[in-house]
């Protein structure tokens, strides 16, 4: 998918602006004799930047905007070193409720709906852009933000909520709690907007069929705005991604090479109009393909495949480059075994070997044995690697009301 020339214009006036504004990209961009561009050829030449840029420039350095402009701050978590800050103005705050608007109208949503929404609040960029989008739609928010599920079980069946948005770690404790409990004909949901984290194919199909609602996966991320970037429709083919405000690239994640439409590599995303942090070619790790051709629902926007993971998720064992969503595949192909899973990599220092385990739930028709054999079986023929298993039963690790730590490499400990 080349870049428009519409888009380019976009991204020739970003970089004006990014220069005059003495930001941390401007000196990039001027060491690199980047005044602006007028052809694809020239946008490819443009550096990519990442998160390890943006904290370097901690906290502000990335501001491309008096401070009288910034309206909103948000941040990234900082669980892996400094946090980023990314400055919001007020044409950013608004541009992105317009998108999230706009995914919950292509996930069939409108004014009627009662919107229960669980992300969190504060400088996580969930629960408000939910929030905000919902009431741009015009429909009802409940803002209940993360955590005390009895609350938010007592609200959903009190206040009739129709949407839930949750991280799917959420939305599964809230669906074995709600199946736990006997509650799914009191409640009245009919969809889940779910976003934050990949998610199993198994995971979806419980959480689906628990609840009884159509489920969509929406897109986003701290840098580029929040979640609201992109949604699947009902044709459920992919990720619609809005280009009037963003850019988006696959390429190779060793290389840097920009892939063609339908090959897998890490998403690149620029964005095209945001006035606070402009980010050019920014490296998401997230990985995915474009989806060549026009989705069967008629919407002109590109789509992306779902997120298979993330480049920086990779762990290597016993030399062989592994990913959680290649640990899910396989789970998924034996009868019984759950989403829910942890894995835990360790160094025997007797035998001077690498050990990797798996501990995963199934339910109660399954013999755990037959089960874990079968799957290291699986393991060994699909990815030449034998792990130790360990069957264990439902709900007995544990659930997180954001997102879910799968991989803990205790090797250096």
């Amino acid at each position: 998918m080349k870049i428009s020339g519409k888009q380019l214009e976009l991204v020739d006036r970003q970089i004006k602006r990014i220069l005059n504004s003495g930001n941390y990209y401007s000196e990039v961009y001027k060491k690199a004799g980047i005044t602006g561009v007028s052809s694809a050829e020239d946008f490819e030449k443009i550096p990519f930047t990442d998160k390890a840029d943006l904290r370097n420039a901690y906290p502000l350095g990335i501001q491309a905007v008096p401070d009288e402009e910034v309206v909103r701050i948000h941040s990234s978590s900082g669980t892996t070193g400094k946090p980023v800050i990314i400055p919001y103005t007020a044409k950013d705050v608004k541009d992105w409720a317009v998108m999230f608007a706009r995914c919950y109208e292509i996930a069939g949503i409108t004014a009627k709906d009662r919107i229960h929404i669980t992300p969190g609040y504060g400088l996580w960029t969930a629960g408000i852009g939910f929030q905000a989008g919902c009431e741009l739609l015009g429909a009802m928010a409940i803002p209940m933000g993360p955590g005390n599920t009895e609350k938010q079980l007592q609200m959903m069946i009190d206040l009739k909520s129709t949407v839930l948005c949750a991280t799917s770690s959420y939305a599964l404790l809230l669906a074995e709690e709600i199946n736990k409990r006997g509650l799914r004909d009191k409640i009245c949901l009919k969809k889940g907007v779910i976003g934050s984290e990949r998610w199993s194919e198994a995971k979806r199909n419980y959480i689906a069929k628990e609840l009884g609602i159509e489920l969509y996966d929406i897109y986003g991320l701290t840098e580029i705005y929040g979640p609201g970037i992109g949604i699947n429709c009902p044709d459920q083919t992919g990720m619609h991604i809005f280009d009037d405000y963003l850019y988006t690239e696959i390429v190779d994640p060793v290389t840097g090479e920009v892939l063609p439409d339908g090959e897998e590599g890490e998403i690149v995303i620029t964005t095209l109009v945001k006035e606070g942090a402009p980010l050019i070619r920014f490296r998401t790790h997230d990985l995915s393909r474009i989806i060549p051709g026009e989705c069967s629902c008629g919407r002109s926007y590109p789509r992306l495949d779902t997120i298979r993971g993330r480049s920086d998720d990779m762990f290597k064992i016993h030399g062989v480059n592994m990913f959680p969503s290649q640990v899910e595949e396989i789970l998924g192909m034996v009868d019984g075994v759950s989403s829910e899973y942890k894995i835990d990599l360790a160094h025997d220092k007797v035998k001077n070997k690498e050990i990797i385990m798996i501990t995963a739930e199934a339910d109660g028709r399954v013999d755990f044995l037959t089960a874990g054999e079968e799957l290291k079986k699986l393991f060994k023929s699909r990815l030449n690697v034998t792990p130790k298993v360990t069957i264990v039963s439902l709900n007995t690790l544990p659930r997180s009301e954001k997102k879910t730590q799968r991989v803990f490499d205790h090797r250096d400990e």
